[in-house]
Order: C-alpha cells, then sequence, then structure tokens
C-alpha cells in the first residue's frame, strides 16, 4: 500500500508542477488554488508512505516521479526541447529510480 501511496503523491507533484507553471508566479487564481491543494496531497502522501518506506527511497521515488512526470509533461503539453542530452539525463533519473526500488526491502 506504501508504494501505491507514494506512486499517487508522485503523480500529484507533476500536477502541481505543471499548475506552477500555469500560475504565472501565483498571478493567476485557479492554477494557484490547484497548485496548493495538490501540494497538500501529494505532501501528504509522501508523508503517509514514509511511515513505512525509509526516508531516501521514500523522498528520493517521489522526486524522480515528478522530475520524470514534470519533464514529458514540458515536451508534450508546454512544447519544451527533447535534446539528446535531456533524454540521456531523463533516462539516468529513470535508472536510478529503478535502483533505488530494488535496494530497498
Amino acid at each position: 500500500m506504501a508504494w501505491i501511496t507514494l506512486l499517487l503523491a508522485g503523480l500529484f507533484e507533476i500536477v502541481w508542477a505543471y499548475s506552477m507553471k500555469l500560475s504565472d508566479g501565483f498571478t493567476k487564481v485557479t492554477p494557484t488554488v490547484v497548485t496548493i491543494g495538490f501540494m497538500i496531497l501529494s505532501f501528504g502522501l509522501l508523508s503517509y508512505a514514509m511511515r513505512t518506506l525509509p526516508l531516501g527511497t521514500a523522498y528520493t521515488i517521489w522526486t524522480g516521479i515528478g522530475a520524470i512526470g514534470s519533464f514529458l509533461v514540458g515536451i508534450f503539453i508546454l512544447g519544451e526541447p527533447a535534446t539528446a542530452m535531456r533524454m540521456l539525463a531523463a533516462v539516468l533519473i529513470i535508472s536510478g529510480l529503478v535502483l533505488m526500488k530494488l535496494s530497498s526491502s
């Protein structure tokens, strides 16, 4: 259950990161409210997952899901460049996440 909770926390991190971008520096009300709401949900679920999972594992997986998800949102929704160097960086992050998951009991 902790892993499912952590996955949801990571997905909610992607939502709040994207809505933060849309908030234009917290000058637009709706994206700002969405950002704050999903931040609270994301942090709450992360905190719940940390009851069972080790700090290093939980935090690394959470930030990794957020980083890769936000990277993909940037490419596919915001039209950011998908250069070879950025793709390699994403592969390395995913490799680290897999290794972190495999190293936890």
